[in-house]
């Protein structure tokens, strides 16, 4: 799944937050990237590397 997402697609995570929702958009994009939890509003900044690991889809907006 390389470079199949852009900046503001919505994703699908592997595991759930603890919000009880698994969608996140992407709000930043480079060597990290970081996403907001659709539902609660939580962002977090990960690696790429992890990101690539840890997507299960994509779900362009």
């Amino acid at each position: 799944m390389l470079n199949e997402y852009k900046l503001n697609d919505i994703v699908v995570m592997k595991k759930p937050h603890p919000c009880g929702t698994n969608e996140w958009e992407i709000t930043r994009l480079g060597a990290d990237i970081k996403i907001k939890c659709v539902k609660c509003g939580r962002s977090i900044m990960m690696p790429r590397i992890e990101f690539n690991k840890k997507l299960k889809k994509v779900v362009v907006k």
